[in-house]
């Protein structure tokens, strides 16, 4: 993670499903703003957001300069699962996103459901409690706001 990127990445975090971090195993600094950008996470997102640490370029074992070892126990001490990927290899960067999608149908599946059908915003602690999460019915019920629509006025 750069710096520059950071003041439009909270812009993303809104609605997010999971996040992969990673750093970068011949760069000691990316792996020092590990926890920096799980607190970023955790501040922008919601508390359960699924989060996986992913220690790239692994075929650069010559230069490395993170030890495999540091890796997990960051991700351990944080509550993490832990890879390590070669994107340039294509080395467990398919098993990443797989891992992660796993983990989101999982939550998915354990989210209360609604029992009226409605996706009502009410905090139910589940995906479909969360602004840009996930309806179970599959459906979202839009209603006119009587009031606006009378008025014809812009809100904004």
């Amino acid at each position: 993670g750069q710096e520059r990127y950071r003041t439009i990445t909270t812009a993303y975090y809104r609605g997010a499903m999971g996040f992969i971090l990673m750093y970068d195993i011949t760069n000691e600094e990316s792996f020092n703003a590990v926890q920096d950008w799980v607190l970023q996470i955790k501040t922008h997102s919601w508390e359960k957001t699924p989060v996986i640490l992913a220690g790239n370029k692994c075929d650069m074992a010559n230069e490395r300069v993170v030890q495999s070892i540091e890796g997990k126990k960051l991700a351990e001490d944080l509550g993490l699962e832990f890879f390590e990927t070669s994107a340039k290899e294509n080395i467990n960067v398919k098993a990443v996103f797989e891992r992660l999608v796993d983990i989101i149908l999982e939550k998915m599946s354990d989210a209360p459901e609604d029992p009226s059908g409605n996706n009502t915003g009410q905090a139910n602690a589940g995906y479909g409690s969360q602004p840009g999460g996930y309806n179970k019915g599959g459906t979202t019920r839009l209603t006119v706001n009587d009031q606006q629509a009378k008025g014809n006025q812009c809100q904004c």
